[in-house]
């Protein structure tokens, strides 16, 4: 793409991160010419790895483009882990001033403490509706509702015109805890003049709307409230609206709650810092608990979607140290299955159900989960009050951004541009388009070091997981003759009655004899070509017997 060479003012819109897949969330906006560009980033988010990257738990957004660039602030929309949980990774490469509401700054620190960045990095509050002056940029916090506490949506105000920046939202009238959706705001702005929405395309399929916590807390007391033995609850610990509906649904039914998992601890404190869950009964811990009779007593746990180390797995394959469910026992799972979780989640219910603890999802029981993102009715009453003339689908697959589109389009927006990750959009002057394209990607946390998403290790621990490993091991005297027995292992590697395994090896064993038997002169006194040899000859035996070419490693002792 022919590189951007404008010497006017612009303001462009750059998705580093959620415009590609739904998750690790980066965004950028950037005003002036092209040469001295000053830029705002909004949120900084990870995703999580899966079964295609053993070994890596957290994915980030590559930064490179930024580097270097001049950041005037980084403003948080929310404290949800695809929104801020790569600042502790990211923010040494992209150094700027961060800016978030008090539930999402407390958060904040948690993970800059944890980094070793609290002490580095300067942390503005900003109160709800509060706004934010950053150079050209003019940043008004705009109350929404989310499936966390303060969540906010932003109006970034420049000479060229408005930004509104949805960040994750829905419309819910009776959110439990928080504020409602600033709608008088939003039509304001529609009354000024909206440029551009850069807008959540989660649940752009779904029609109708969402739904309200406030419908989840009467369903979760009903539920609740007819229960005997013990009762366990999994949800999201950041859906504070829900920790507290559940925890007054078990005070209501004369049950006392224990927090199950350090990421209910942690956002209890963030929520109690800012005046949430108030007037509550203390809780019990883990331990008071054992103590306790079955049906007066509710653990809220963290878990639910299948995490091998939370505090449900724990529970569900019997070694957690002080909570124990059986027979007689119920488990609540009032969230969501991620795309991608479904066989943890799975394998997690069907272990609970093998202890005798009765299940409850919101298939069979409707009502007892609500998402926390806006479905078609409330997409197009955004629309209705924003009336930008730019539509910007953003947080989402490639097939929910251009559905989004196509519904922007029938809501009569007469512009829409949907970018890749690393697609840099001029917003003004003049229509909207992708007028650039810059080095994007993701990084990956791999042995708690940022490494290339195509790295080398990883290439090879896959490779290794579908293929096995052969490892080759004899020693060789200084004319290139073999001197010792030679050891072959396998690892990830079959064999059965009829094959064994170590028959099977002993063959290779011979094969690498005939291998090395076969070099002349100078060849024999080269380790690299006497390992590339060995190595050609049992990929090529493997192939032969598994239908594998696994890796070969080499080791010779020269003596």
């Amino acid at each position: 793409m022919t590189k951007n060479k404008s010497k006017d003012n612009e303001l462009v819109f750059l998705p580093l991160g959620g415009s590609n897949e739904i998750g690790m969330n980066l965004n950028a906006y950037g005003f002036g010419p092209a040469a001295n560009r000053q830029w705002i980033v909004v949120d900084v988010g990870v995703t999580f790895g899966d079964n295609s990257t053993p070994g890596v738990d957290v994915i980030v957004p590559d930064p490179t483009y930024l580097e270097g660039e001049d950041i005037l602030g980084i403003v948080l929309t929310h404290a949800h882990e695809d929104h801020i949980g790569a600042l502790g990774w990211l923010w040494p490469r992209i150094k700027a001033p961060l800016y978030a509401t008090p539930f999402t700054a407390f958060l904040i620190r948690e993970k800059l403490r944890d980094a070793g960045l609290l002490d580095r990095v300067t942390l503005h509050e900003v109160p709800l509706g509060g706004t934010i002056d950053l150079g050209p940029f003019h940043v008004e916090m705009v109350t929404i509702t989310h499936s966390i506490a303060e969540p906010n949506g932003l109006a970034i105000k420049t000479p060229l015109g408005t930004v509104l920046h949805t960040g994750d939202w829905k419309i819910d009238n009776d959110p439990v805890v928080g504020e409602r959706t600033d709608v008088d705001t939003i039509k304001r702005l529609g009354d000024e003049g909206v440029l551009a929405m850069v807008c959540d395309s989660t649940n752009v399929f779904q029609e109708g709307v969402a739904g309200s916590e406030g419908d989840v807390k009467v369903a979760l007391a009903e539920l609740i409230s007819g229960l005997k033995g013990r009762v366990a609850v999994g949800c999201f610990a950041s859906n504070v609206a829900r920790m507290d509906s559940v925890i007054r649904a078990a005070e209501a039914a004369g049950r006392r709650v224990v927090l199950a998992g350090r990421s209910m601890h942690r956002i209890t404190a963030a929520a109690k810092s800012v005046g949430m869950l108030s007037d509550l009964q203390p809780f019990l811990s883990e331990e008071q608990a054992r103590h306790w009779p079955a049906d007066e007593i509710l653990y809220l746990c963290t878990g639910s979607q299948g995490e091998s180390r939370a505090a449900l797995s724990r529970v569900a394959e019997g070694t957690h140290p002080f909570i124990k469910l059986g027979p007689g026992d119920h488990c609540i799972f009032s969230s969501r299955v991620i795309p991608g979780n479904e066989l943890a989640i799975g394998r997690l219910q069907d272990t609970l159900s093998e202890r005798g603890v009765r299940i409850y999802t919101e298939k069979e029981y409707r009502g007892i989960h609500v998402s926390g993102h806006p479905c078609r009715d409330e997409l197009r009453q955004m629309y209705q009050w924003a009336r930008p003339k730019v539509a910007v689908p953003t947080h989402g697959m490639r097939r929910h951004l251009a559905e989004h589109a196509l519904l922007a389009k029938d809501m009569q927006v007469p512009e829409t541009v949907t970018p890749r990750n690393g697609d840099m959009v001029r917003l003004a002057p003049g229509p909207a388009a992708i007028i650039d394209e810059v080095p994007s990607g993701r990084l990956f946390v791999d042995g708690g070091m940022l490494v290339e998403e195509a790295g080398e290790a990883l290439r090879e621990r896959r490779h290794a997981a579908s293929n096995g490993v052969l490892i080759v091991s004899f020693a060789m005297d200084k004319r290139g003759k073999i001197v010792s027995d030679i050891d072959v292992r396998g690892l990830g590697l079959p064999g059965d009655e009829d094959s064994p395994l170590g028959d099977i090896l002993d063959s290779m064993a011979e094969r690498v004899e005939q291998v090395v038997r076969g070099l002349k002169g100078d060849a024999l006194e080269d380790e690299l070509v006497v390992e590339q040899a060995v190595a050609r000859a049992l990929k090529k035996a493997s192939q032969s017997v598994w239908d594998r070419r696994p890796i070969v490693e080499t080791i010779i002792l020269r003596l």
